[in-house]
């Protein structure tokens, strides 16, 4: 074979994408997450209801008794709680599984964009976060008569939006760690301890010293100190608690990012 035919043959000789046909594959890819999503009622609906379920309970039907400072405390902890699930299992479970069963070797060999596939998953867990945190929201103003400024019904739904992606990215992180059946299990085990150390189901105060100490060492903690701030519970700078969040975040993505490629 010449030169010339070795180019030609050559990826790198292949025409680029036109952008608006990358776009489209973008688009796609996210369309396709989030409709399998939706189709998935026995996922979904545990992901969106468990936090109303907690937030019914200790927020609307106890927390009364505690006054509104408890309702709307508890607003904003369990909106952490509630946006740390379409992170961690739409992420890590799916990932397991396809790993398991050779979609992820598929959709490689696909001519779509680099990133498409993350992209797509990422967007379908912002869309499910953004639905538990309005779902709360309803539930607040509607049952628990929570008062709030437009700025901070949207800065919780802002922060209930982006602050999926560091668990996104520890998602994503078990995911390439752990097999399709075990990966539930281990994120469970990350998930429910990393709630309650974190203070999100009990106020920090209410804990043992030694483990409010510890707090810190958990990202959902900071992204509870910016989602109190957003509702006026607590007044310190969310920068930070943002800046530790990003860290956490690139650092997940980077060691799963870098064990996909050994093990994808």
């Amino acid at each position: 074979m010449n030169a010339a035919a070795v180019v030609a043959a050559s990826p790198a000789a292949t025409p680029a994408m036109p952008p608006r046909r990358v776009l489209g594959a973008y688009l796609a890819e996210a369309r396709s997450e989030c409709l399998r999503y939706l189709r998935a009622p026995g996922f979904m609906l545990p992901i969106l209801l468990f936090p109303d379920l907690f937030y019914l309970v200790f927020g609307v039907l106890m927390g009364k008794s505690e006054g509104a400072d408890a309702t709307r405390y508890l607003l904003a902890s369990y909106s952490v709680f509630g946006v740390m699930s379409p992170g961690l299992f739409g992420f890590g479970v799916s990932l397991a599984l396809e790993r398991d069963g050779g979609l992820l070797t598929w959709k490689r060999a696909l001519p779509m964009p680099p990133g498409a596939y993350l992209l797509g998953k990422m967007l379908m867990a912002m869309g499910a976060a953004a639905v538990v945190v309005l779902m709360l929201l309803a539930m607040a103003t509607g049952l628990a008569h929570v008062a709030l400024t437009p700025v901070q019904f949207v800065a919780l739904l802002a922060t209930g939006m982006l602050g999926v992606l560091p668990f996104c990215a520890l998602g994503m992180l078990v995911g390439t760690l752990i097999k399709g059946q075990g990966a539930p299990g281990m994120l469970q085990l990350v998930y429910l301890p990393m709630s309650f150390l974190s203070g999100l189901w009990f106020p920090l105060p209410m804990l043992p010293k030694f483990l409010q100490q510890f707090a810190p060492v958990w990202p959902s903690y900071h992204l509870d100190r910016i989602a109190l701030a957003a509702v006026g519970i607590v007044h310190e700078p969310v920068l930070p608690h943002a800046l530790v969040l990003v860290g956490f975040g690139v650092a997940f993505f980077a060691l799963a990012a870098r064990r996909l490629r050994r093990v994808g």
